[in-house]
């Protein structure tokens, strides 16, 4: 993990984690040992991973329902049995990974902001190391940024 996201982290009240953590000691230890840290574990993360985090959380946090998931697709292509816990749980943010592809999509028809962050490790198709930024006020995202890095840069 590059020093960049350790600084971004300081700096934020929590990070949030969409799974596919690869090693525990270089990502969530590190980033526990200076944030509060949430996420889920994602399809290749080992046991220690799935021991820690859970394979989906649904939260609120200042106003703001929240529904995260490792795999889940995303507005007009989500996985089976996503859309369901969508309408159940009616979170106001959906966010899952798996892709490697950062996106931020509104989905009408649920009323619902979509977040894939991307990737931030080295490892993976994806050509930049991608995550979001933002801030919570009175249960609305604002300040919503997409922070970007070269790839093998530390």
């Amino acid at each position: 993990m590059g020093t960049e996201i350790l600084e971004k982290a300081t700096i934020h009240d929590e990070v949030w984690h969409a799974g596919d953590w690869g090693d525990m000691e270089q990502t969530s230890d590190k980033l526990c040992s200076i944030t509060k840290v949430r996420g889920v574990f994602g399809n290749i993360d080992g046991r220690s991973i799935r021991k820690t985090y859970p394979e989906e959380l649904f939260f609120e946090l200042e106003g703001l329902k929240v529904y995260m998931t490792h795999i889940g697709g995303y507005p007009g292509r989500y996985k089976e049995g996503i859309k369901a816990k969508l309408k159940s749980f009616k979170p106001d943010l959906y966010i899952c990974g798996h892709s490697h592809i950062c996106k931020v999509m509104r989905d009408k028809l649920l009323d619902l902001i979509h977040f894939n962050p991307g990737a931030m490790g080295n490892k993976g198709f994806h050509t930049k190391r991608t995550m979001i930024s933002f801030a919570i006020d009175n249960g609305k995202l604002i300040d919503i940024n997409l922070l970007e890095y070269d790839r093998n840069k530390e």
